[in-house]
C-alpha cells in the first residue's frame, strides 16, 4: 500500500514538472540546465553558507596541517562551481579547479576575486573521474562538496582523488544523503527523485555516499552525520569530514 503512495505521489510532481520531462526526452533540457545552473547557484551559495558557515569552518579548520615540506599547500577541488568554499580556505593556498561545465567560469572569477587569500592555479573542463591533466600525488588536498549526489561513477571519482593526492594527504567532503527510511524527509525524498536529478543537474536525493567513502582504500576516514539547519529541505541530512590517503 505504501509503495502504491509512493507511485501516486511521485506521478503527481512528474505532471507538475510535466514540461521539464518532456524536454528531457528530447534531448533538450540537460544542455539548457548548463547554462543555467551556475547562475543558480550564484545566488543560492550565500544562502547555503549562511546556514552552514560553522560546519564548513570546522571542516577546512586544519587544511594546514596537510600543507607539503616546502609550506605550500596545493589545493584541487573538483566539482568547484562558483567558488563557494574558498572564503574558507587558509591563506596562501594554491587551488586548481575542476568542473565539467565551462559555463561556472565566469562566476569562479567573481569569487577568486572577492578572496584574494587564494591563489588560483588553472581551471580545468573535465569530470571527477577522468582528470589526465592532473599528475598523480601532487595535490596535499582534494576538496569535493556537494558533487557526489550527481555523480554516476562514485567508485571512478574516489579512485582518482586518492590516485593525485601525495601519500598522507587529505579529501574534504561535505554530501547530502538519504534520509532515515522512518522519517518524513525520506518519504520526500523518494516521492521528488525521479524529478529533481532533472533540477539539480543529475542529483540523487537517495544516495548513502557514505558507505563508498568506507569502501574506498583511505587509510583513515573521520565522517560525521549531521542534519543541515534548514526549515525545510529534502537536503537536511548531510556527512561532513576527511579522509586521509
Amino acid at each position: 500500500m505504501m509503495a502504491l503512495h509512493i507511485l501516486f505521489f511521485q506521478l503527481c510532481v512528474c505532471v507538475i514538472a510535466f514540461p521539464i520531462h518532456i524536454l528531457a526526452l528530447l534531448g533538450l533540457w540537460e544542455p539548457m540546465a548548463k547554462k543555467w545552473m551556475p547562475f543558480l547557484l550564484d545566488r543560492m551559495t550565500n544562502t547555503y553558507n549562511k546556514y552552514m558557515r560553522e560546519h564548513k569552518k570546522q571542516l577546512f579548520s586544519n587544511m594546514s596541517d596537510f600543507k607539503g615540506p616546502s609550506g605550500e599547500l596545493k589545493v584541487l577541488e573538483l566539482g568547484c562551481g562558483t567558488g563557494a568554499n574558498f572564503q574558507f580556505y587558509p591563506s596562501g593556498c594554491t587551488v586548481t579547479c575542476v568542473d565539467p561545465n565551462p559555463n561556472f567560469k565566469k562566476y569562479l572569477s567573481k569569487s577568486l576575486a572577492e578572496n584574494d587569500h587564494v591563489h588560483f592555479q588553472d581551471f580545468l573542463i573535465a569530470p571527477g573521474e577522468i582528470m589526465p591533466q592532473v599528475a598523480s600525488g601532487s595535490m596535499d588536498v582534494v576538496i569535493c562538496t556537494l558533487v557526489l549526489c550527481s555523480v554516476d561513477n562514485i567508485e571512478g571519482i574516489l579512485a582518482e582523488i586518492r590516485r593525485v593526492l601525495k601519500p598522507g594527504g587529505a579529501y574534504y567532503f561535505l554530501e547530502h544523503v538519504t534520509a532515515n527510511p522512518s522519517s518524513w524527509n525520506y518519504f520526500f525524498q523518494i516521492i521528488l527523485d525521479p524529478t529533481w536529478k532533472y533540477i539539480g543537474d543529475g542529483c540523487k536525493l537517495t544516495k548513502e555516499t557514505w558507505k563508498y567513502l568506507e569502501k574506498a582504500n583511505f587509510s583513515q576516514v573521520k565522517l560525521r552525520h549531521i542534519i543541515a539547519p534548514f526549515n525545510w529541505n529534502p537536503v537536511k541530512p548531510h556527512i561532513v569530514g576527511y579522509a586521509v590517503k
